[in-house]
């Protein structure tokens, strides 16, 4: 055999040996790939383990063991002899009510689902309401005359003479504030934190008593056995035999609403996507190639709205910047007046002014000093400014629905 030969042979040898992957160096090549797709379905796993135990149910849920959930005050209740019942829909809460006299009524409405007709339905079921953390249209179906003030932060005392508030004495009512602004002489405000801002108001409706709460965590397993929380929750809804425990879900959505994407879908194509997701998955650990480490990468943190609207009022509060947060005030009831005057949202101040005016009856220079002109000095103007804004825009309302 010649050199030239012995050089050939031994480059087809080389070649063969660089082209024909051995089982070896093939499952080496792959363990990357097989650790990175065990790690995703162990993360997977837990994710879901976690997730599951975090939460049980909705917030305040009667059956949800969370610290979110409820169910400690409703275990209580139940040993204490009220008769709970569970409601999910309007039609269920109105089913459980037997006596009315005899019965209260709790309704968390978290997500806004009811409408002023089913609002007025639910308020009308018991002679005792309880309503937690309610927003504007909530609180405008039970009376117009509590008005939303703000929030209430940490421990709070009772000082009123509400035979409930007086035996919790304090609670931690981090949530919502009140200002009851009618003249109801039996309505009463408890828990108040400055500038009668309260976290607690009951008042008497003509369907029975109603109380508005607007912290969930004088509810919640995680804050139930804090400061008087417990006392207080079990006052207001222990006073009866039978408690209806009602949270509206999706059911209280009109039937009309149109049909979702997976109603319209046919039944194969959930099948078919998990299997086309399987083999992308499949394809992705056959073919694919590792480009390099991974890089970390700081991402945006997405900041909740209500966390951004406090952290914006307490900057406010703590600059003194009254009148910057008045002018931001004044912007929502200039725009929801106009609407309701017909106006186009080009309008001037001067045009809404001249609207409302004629609209209302209202003098045209006070309702200039209530939508511009007027500035706070203190804390106590700029609660009393942002009162007379509310009563302008519900006279303003008032008027547009009457002309």
């Amino acid at each position: 055999m010649t050199g030239g030969q012995k050089t050939a042979d031994a480059r087809a040898a080389a070649a063969q040996t660089v082209l024909t992957r051995a089982p070896g160096t093939a499952l080496r090549r792959s363990v990357f790939w097989i650790a990175a797709t065990a790690f995703v379905v162990v993360v997977s796993v837990v994710g879901l383990l976690v997730s599951g135990s975090g939460s049980a149910g909705p917030p305040l849920s009667a059956a949800n063991p969370a610290p979110a959930g409820a169910k400690a005050l409703v275990e209580v209740l139940k040993q204490q002899g009220v008769d709970v019942t569970v409601a999910g829909t309007l039609d269920e809460a109105a089913d459980a009510v037997g006596d009315p006299d005899d019965t209260t009524l709790l309704l968390y409405d978290a997500d806004r689902i009811l409408d002023s007709g089913q609002l007025a339905t639910a308020y009308a079921l018991a002679g005792r309401t309880v309503l937690v953390a309610p927003g504007f249209d909530q609180l405008d179906a039970l009376d117009p005359d509590i008005a939303q003030a703000g929030s209430v932060d940490g421990e709070v005392q009772a000082e009123c003479s509400l035979p409930a508030a007086e035996r919790a004495g304090s609670i931690g009512a981090d949530g919502s504030g009140f200002r009851y602004i009618g003249d109801d002489a039996s309505a009463v405000s408890c828990f108040d934190s400055g500038d009668d801002v309260s976290s607690v108001v009951q008042v008497e409706t003509d369907a029975g008593l109603a109380t508005v709460v607007g912290s969930t965590d004088v509810f919640d397993n995680e804050h139930i056995a804090q400061y008087g929380n417990a006392a207080l929750t079990l006052g207001l809804l222990g006073e009866t035999e039978s408690l209806v425990w009602y949270l509206p879900g999706p059911a209280d959505l009109g039937t009309d609403a149109p049909p979702t994407l997976g109603e319209l879908s046919p039944d194969w194509v959930v099948p078919v996507a998990a299997l086309l997701l399987l083999t992308v998955i499949a394809a992705g650990v056959w073919r694919g190639r590792r480009f390099g480490p991974l890089i970390v990468e700081n991402l945006p943190v997405t900041v909740r709205a209500n966390e951004t609207m406090q952290g914006r009022a307490r900057l406010y509060e703590k600059s003194s910047a009254r009148l910057r947060a008045l002018d931001a005030l004044r912007i929502g009831s200039i725009e929801r007046i106009a609407a309701l005057c017909g106006l186009p949202r080009i309008a001037g101040v001067d045009d809404v002014v001249a609207a409302v005016s004629a609209l209302t009856g209202a003098a045209p220079a006070e309702v200039y000093r209530v939508l511009v002109g007027a500035v706070p000095a203190s804390d106590g103007d700029l609660v009393r400014l942002s009162d007379e804004l509310l009563v302008l825009e519900r006279a303003v309302a008032a008027s547009a629905r009457i002309s």
